[in-house]
């Protein structure tokens, strides 16, 4: 379902009528704290509470994570879930009225949201038929299937709830029209039985199957997988497309791994149902399959939400056929492979077994396997040893052809550092360990890349003296810029004195997360004029935009919340903001002072004089204006910065 757009009185009502507190309590068990409440944070592992919760402002912030917002970031973080499927929510449970801003399609989103709603509740009826079935005597057949075959356990098979649907054709129609009395436009539309040709009637989709519910993220089924029992074709079968479910962007497996993904920061994507299975039924849960599609950007991107590495395994068969589908995989998503927003490593197992069948070879198969995932090559070096699989590079076509293979991969890269590194590797193996021809072999590759792509700048490297200097002026005017920001969101008394101080002076913030949070506030405060702010609404209505750019606010995410240490930069509020302010001119005059070297240096290597004066007049003034500024600032108050 496609969300209108909500209006915005909607969401207002609904973060006026949510209680952060009544909404975190759902997950985190919290403890009162003075003004506030404490836990231990849902989005990190800690053994000692540092995740803090303001009734007053309505926020949350961990002082260990950083994580921070109101509670529908809290809710969109936890459940990795969209503004609109949050906000509807909420609006559920507090009874907000729905608006969108269009008001025609306010009855066309209650009756999309009605029909989810049913659908919902017709496939999780249809689970409990079909689990109730294969422990009936028709089930037996594939009940036997599951513990012989598939030496899976009673606990596994409630967990994944797997089922039987019967070999009749109008066995589940019968259960949900007949006796239920769903509609039958509904149970249609869940994917569940099909129209006879004649319109005589309906019949079921899936007949004689085992069947394996297919889940979203929050554990709602969506859809059926299944496997036959006998020699029907397709061996597996997937619901059609509906209202709930897109193969293209579900992950089989997902509701029960996206815990263990975020734990162990790292995603295995197998090829089928049972490979899933019995990887998660001992212990190795972190562990999803695709619907039998090839995988797709969004899919990759869902895993991308759980694990802050991006680390991705590919663990599909390593015959032909699974070594195609790793193939067509990473060309699906090769804009994020070769980006490098992706870590994706490809794990082959040995004699061309899947997963399921690796794990059954041997008692030490758990561990052999989480060996295995743990040293799976990095994507890029296995397609490299693909492309040397029964290639002899002392045959000249061979060569040939395996070092135009080896420029299509390079070309790719957009990571420089990256990019020199498999250059080095490639000429190596092209060498044939013959070390006197490295050297031409890496410069005849380097002479072949792309322009553009493929020029590695050789530029002075910078004495650790002159880093290490770069490094601490940053820090220092970094920590000042941050120090005025937090004082203009918490201490509204100085907002006017920061604002026209910057003004007067023409400074700018120099750090991005800085200059667009600067901008978001005055975007604000040309909204609502008034600096006073006794409520501090402006927390609030950053907190919206953050939740509208989250890749621009989180840098800056700290700095509305306190903690011990910088509540004491407010005791004395008007000597830092004058502390601060000093280091941003200080930087704006070394910055000339350098334009100024820089201009000298260019007039003594032409050997002229004319324009030189000036610079050295120019250059002694900003050196005294320093000077001047770093006396005032031992004036203010002790540095910290």
């Amino acid at each position: 379902m496609e969300v209108p757009r909500l209006h915005p009185d909607t969401v207002e009502e609904v973060k006026q009528r949510v209680d952060i507190v009544d909404v975190i309590a759902d997950y985190v068990v919290l403890k009162k704290r003075g003004k506030d409440y404490q836990g231990l944070c849902p989005f990190h592992d800690e053994k000692t509470p540092s995740f803090s919760v303001s009734p007053v402002r309505q926020m949350y912030y961990c002082f260990g994570c950083g994580a921070g917002g109101n509670a529908i970031k809290f809710l969109m973080e936890l459940g990795k879930r969209s503004f609109s499927d949050v906000v509807l929510d909420l609006a559920q449970r507090y009874q907000v009225p729905i608006k969108t801003l269009e008001p025609e399609q306010k009855k066309e989103l209650q009756r999309q949201l009605s029909l989810r709603e049913q659908l919902y509740e017709i496939l999780a009826i249809a689970s409990h038929f079909y689990q109730h079935t294969l422990h009936q005597p028709q089930g037996e057949k594939a009940l036997n299937y599951l513990y012989q075959t598939r030496g899976l356990t009673t606990g596994t098979i409630q967990h994944f709830q797997l089922g039987y649907a019967p070999d009749g054709w109008s066995t589940l129609y019968r259960y949900l029209v007949e006796q239920k009395h769903y509609a039958v436009a509904l149970v249609v539309e869940a994917g569940l039985i099909k129209p006879r040709k004649n319109n005589d009637g309906y019949y079921d989709q899936f007949r004689d199957r085992l069947m394996i519910p297919i889940a979203d993220s929050q554990g709602r089924i969506i859809a059926f997988g299944s496997r036959t029992l006998g020699s029907d074709e397709p061996k597996y079968l997937n619901s059609p497309e509906t209202p709930l479910f897109n193969k293209g962007k579900t992950l089989f497996g997902l509701d029960k791994a996206k815990n263990s993904i975020q734990k162990r920061d790292k995603a295995i994507i197998v090829e089928g149902y049972f490979d899933v299975i019995a990887l998660q039924s001992v212990g190795i849960t972190n562990t999803v399959a695709a619907l039998g599609t090839a995988l797709s950007q969004e899919q990759i991107k869902l895993l991308l939400r759980y694990t802050d590495s991006k680390q991705i395994i590919f663990n599909f068969d390593a015959d032909k056929a699974g070594v195609k589908a790793t193939q067509r995989a990473i060309a699906e998503i090769e804009p994020l492979v070769y980006s490098g927003q992706v870590n994706l490593r490809i794990l082959n197992l040995p004699a061309g077994k899947d997963a399921d069948e690796f794990l059954k070879a041997s008692s030490q198969a758990v561990e052999e396997y989480e060996n295995l995932v743990n040293n799976a090559p990095l994507w890029l070096d296995w397609q490299i040893q693909q492309l040397l699989i029964h290639k002899n590079l002392k045959q000249a076509d061979h060569f040939e052809q395996v070092a135009q293979e080896m420029l299509k991969l390079l070309n790719q890269l957009e990571d420089g550092n990256k990019r020199t590194y498999y250059l080095q590797k490639c000429a190596e193996i092209l060498s044939q360990g013959d070390t006197q021809t490295l050297s031409i072999q890496a410069n005849n590759l380097l002479s072949q890349l792309k322009k553009g792509s493929s020029i590695i700048a050789r530029r002075p490297i910078q004495t650790s003296k002159k880093i290490e200097k770069i490094s601490q002026e940053k820090t220092r005017l970094e920590i000042a810029e941050a120090l005025l920001l937090r004082l203009y969101l918490h201490c509204p008394d100085c907002r006017t004195e920061i604002t026209e101080l910057l003004e007067s002076k023409d400074l700018l913030f120099n750090f991005y997360p800085h200059r667009f949070l600067w901008q978001k506030i005055q975007e604000i405060q040309t909204d609502f004029p008034s600096l006073a702010d006794p409520d501090n609404q402006l927390l609030s209505r950053l907190q919206d935009i953050a939740l509208l750019f989250p890749e621009s606010m989180q840098p800056t995410q700290y700095l509305f919340h306190l903690n011990e240490k910088t509540n004491e930069d407010l005791s004395r509020p008007s000597l830092h903001v004058l502390d601060a302010i000093a280091v941003l001119e200080i930087a704006v005059w070394e910055n000339y002072s350098q334009h100024c070297q820089k201009q000298l240096q260019e007039f003594h290597q032409r050997q002229a004089t004319e324009g030189s004066q000036y610079y050295w007049q120019e250059l002694k003034k900003a050196k005294d204006k320093i000077e001047t500024l770093n006396k005032e600032r031992l004036n203010h108050k002790p540095s910290d910065f």
